[in-house]
């Protein structure tokens, strides 16, 4: 090599490592199109192509079938697939085989185990069924006597995963950012968005030294009683809402780690705080019961209810009368 192509190799080298750098990373959310499937069977693992989905037999009623928002560096893609997409850009595309040992693990003999029949629920004490046991999950493989074996493999273990993706847009909107985080969680249209809200706050007041030339914490130390000084102040909150839906507040996932996936949402969508709005509607729940003491009771309601339980209706009113004027004068 000369001393003239030298450095334009170099310089070659320092775009190559800018447009890299330009590229997609850690901390960015794209819109990302992809179908996986097993290498060797061709089984479909997952997908975001509709056709693709009602071909293969998915109830694409039961499931939100659409490309989806990632947060890279969130563990939210196999890391093979994670690396190919850094450095490229929106409408890139690709494919990549995520080896057994990253993807779903390698099948291990072990796994496959026999255990006493009694510990299977009696209507899945069948080969194929789908069972939770010890914390586990497994397939039965078997039923002899008082005896099965159960597979606690996962399904695709052992099985090489190849994913072929394309890179719709980068999502800049953090609404839109906040939902695709949380459909990792739960597959529910959420209504939510973004204020900023202004907040009182007390704040601790810098400690000042006294007539004596001493801070507080000085003169505490020489016995005397020092309160720290606080002052309320108005700050600005960036403030994620979301409307709570019985799906997010059933969701199991979502009921054992909301904390650590609000600090996520926090975190990686430079917010203040996350709240969590649920709305009750009236109207329903009365007239709900009324029919319910219809329905107990005979088309005569409460009333008819008390005459049969020999309750004296205007008592019970004197009653309660009189202790409300017990309330009223304490």
């Amino acid at each position: 090599m000369s001393d003239e192509e030298a450095p334009d190799a170099a310089e070659d080298a320092e775009t190559e490592t800018e447009e890299t750098q330009d590229g997609l990373g850690d901390g960015d959310f794209v819109r990302l199109a992809y179908t996986a499937r097993t290498v060797d069977g061709d089984q479909l693992v997952d997908t975001t192509d509709q056709e693709i989905a009602e071909d293969e037999g998915v109830d694409v009623e039961e499931r939100n079938i659409e490309p989806r928002v990632i947060a890279l560096g969130a563990g939210h893609l196999f890391e093979t697939v994670e690396e190919d997409i850094e450095g490229k850009e929106a409408g890139d595309s690709g494919s990549i085989v995520v080896p057994a040992e990253e993807a779903f693990g390698e099948y291990s003999e072990d796994e496959v185990r026999t255990i006493s029949a009694e510990k299977i629920p009696e209507d899945d004490r069948y080969p194929g069924a789908h069972v939770d046991i010890d914390n586990q999950h497994g397939h039965v493989e078997t039923v002899i006597g008082g005896r099965a074996r159960v597979d606690f493999n996962h399904p695709l273990a052992g099985e090489d995963v190849e994913y072929e993706y394309e890179i719709v847009d980068v999502v800049e909107d953090r609404v839109e950012r906040a939902k695709g985080m949380l459909s990792m969680f739960i597959d529910a249209d959420l209504e939510m968005w973004v204020e900023t809200d202004e907040v009182e706050e007390e704040t601790v007041v810098e400690p000042e030294e006294d007539a004596d030339g001493e801070t507080p914490e000085e003169s505490q130390a020489d016995g005397e009683d020092a309160e720290p000084e606080t002052e309320t102040e108005v700050v600005e909150k960036e403030t994620l809402y979301i409307e709570a839906t019985p799906e997010l507040t059933m969701n199991q996932q979502w009921m054992f780690q909301k904390q650590q996936i609000a600090q996520d949402l926090m975190d990686r969508l430079d917010l203040d705080r996350v709240i969590i709005q649920e709305t009750i509607e009236g109207g329903g729940m009365m007239g709900g019961m009324g029919g319910m003491m219809g329905g107990m009771g005979g088309g005569g309601g409460v009333e008819e209810a008390l005459e049969d339980a020999d309750v004296d209706a205007d008592e019970i009113v004197e009653e309660l009368e009189g202790d409300l004027d017990i309330d009223a004068e304490e």
